[in-house]
């Protein structure tokens, strides 16, 4: 397709855009929708291509100023469009316009690779080709599971007022407040006979009307008279309400110390629960991997058996055996079957165990180290990347843990984060502000520790099983 061709497809649409048969009808706008949808990955994957076949052997500078260029040519078209006709049209217009010189660009660009003979170029486009797709998808992907996230973070710090607003407000903002007679009064504005005026609002009356003082213009400021508030139009600035949070801490119960008790014993029972795991699986992975003992095959067989076994089928069992010691309404039984080993976790760190060669375990025998030493001195060191990974889970999983402290625990002073933001939203459910700023504060630390050990986590899973 030459230049001219490409001006002239684009006329056409421009020009006899209402007699497109998809573009009319409402019927067709779920079609719209999912068509403009699935076009958006060629179309930026081709582009990013072209980019990079623009600038190779140029250096990373000509890439950068060649998405830069992209990525502002992208907006402009964007905006343009959007001023010109209605999503879903736009959309798929703006997929189509960005698709069409971007392949147009790469498939030149490899046809005269080849024809000089650079068949490496042409292969490292059609690779930046593929990696353009495989990263836009993820890409979106990623972005789509994290609007529930950010959701939750910008509603921890919105006014009440901004809640239920729909469309949804994204940008947490606030009414500019001004102080008048030393009390803070929030800033509107008035449309009243033809003229604007900003006023500030001086008390709100049962009757739905506002007492108002004039700011502006000067030649009414101080003015007061009473105004109905739904003539009232507020000026909003953006500014998170951070109240949310010390609200959420501060409407706590006395007793629990602003949170920090629910904190010290979901703590508690984390630090536990990673001992305990660590420990015990640790250990029955490396017999069932390194030593030979008669059974072993049959009841290693039995032990993953076991993880087909529905929790709910042992729910009461467990149930009766710790009523019986007369563990319940302790943190006992939430931390103590952590020193009893996990199947899953034992079957991860045996294969692990299972890569290790035979000449260290030798070397170690000769040397006249125990099983024990062998174990705890050289084992454990080279696994680490899985006994990461089991330490990340355990946590996460002890840390969110509900089911358990729902089950064994009544006191309100033993009572772990999990089961206590539950509480908080029986006992502030209308107030969406403070209950989305507990939860956030409830899945901070698990956040961060993610961030700063996904790379062991990963690594813990990806290797298991890697012989050699």
């Amino acid at each position: 397709m030459t230049l001219s061709q490409y001006a002239g497809f684009i006329l056409f649409l421009c020009e006899y855009k209402s007699t497109i048969p998809f573009a009319a009808g409402e019927e067709m706008q779920p079609v719209l929708w999912v068509l403009a949808f699935v076009l958006t990955y060629p179309a930026v994957a081709y582009a990013l291509t072209a980019a990079y076949a623009l600038s190779a052997k140029r250096g990373k500078g000509a890439l950068a100023a060649s998405l830069a260029v992209l990525l502002l040519l992208g907006v402009a078209l964007g905006w343009i469009l959007s001023r010109w006709t209605h999503p879903p049209f736009s959309w798929l217009l703006w997929d189509v316009i960005l698709w069409l010189p971007a392949w147009w660009t790469v498939r030149q660009r490899v046809r005269r690779a080849r024809e000089v003979g650079e068949g490496q170029t042409a292969r490292a486009i059609g690779q930046a080709l593929r990696q353009s797709v495989l990263h836009t998808v993820l890409l979106s992907g990623a972005i789509l599971f994290c609007i529930p996230f950010a959701w939750l973070v910008v509603t921890s710090l919105k006014e009440d007022e901004d809640m239920s607003k729909f469309p949804p407000v994204w940008i947490p903002r606030q009414q500019v407040k001004v102080r008048i007679h030393g009390k803070e009064c929030g800033v509107s504005i008035l449309k009243q006979d033809g003229q604007t005026l900003k006023v500030a609002t001086l008390e709100e009356l049962e009757t739905g009307e506002h007492r108002v003082q004039v700011l502006e213009p000067p030649a009414r400021r101080g003015e007061v008279f009473l105004v109905p508030g739904s003539q009232l139009q507020k000026v909003r600035v953006f500014a998170p309400k951070w109240e949310n949070y010390w609200d959420a801490l501060r409407f706590l119960p006395p007793e629990t110390n602003y949170g920090l008790v629910f904190l010290w014993n979901t703590l508690f029972l984390s630090i536990l629960s990673i001992i305990g795991t660590v420990l015990s699986s640790s250990l029955v992975a490396f017999a069932f991997s390194r030593l030979r003992w008669p059974g072993r095959d049959i009841w290693f067989v039995v032990l993953l058996a076991t993880m087909m076994v529905p929790g709910a089928v042992t729910m009461l069992p467990v149930f009766v055996i710790f009523r019986s010691l007369g563990w319940v309404d302790t943190l006992r039984p939430l931390w103590v079957p952590a020193f009893f080993g996990s199947a899953f976790n034992i079957f991860l760190l045996r294969q692990f165990f299972m890569t290790i060669p035979m000449d260290l375990e030798d070397a170690a025998k000769i040397d006249g180290c125990s099983y024990f030493g062998i174990y705890w001195r050289i084992m454990l060191p080279l696994i680490k990347p899985a006994l990461a990974a089991v330490t990340i889970w355990t946590f996460m999983g002890a840390w969110n843990n509900f089911m358990g402290p729902l089950i064994y625990i009544s006191s309100p002073e033993k009572m772990p984060l999990a089961y206590a933001l539950q509480l908080f939203q029986s006992q502030h459910g209308g107030e969406p502000g403070m209950l989305m700023a507990a939860a956030t504060m409830v899945m901070l630390p698990v956040l961060v520790l993610f961030f700063f050990t996904q790379r062991y986590f990963i690594e813990g899973v990806t290797l298991t099983g890697i012989k050699g």
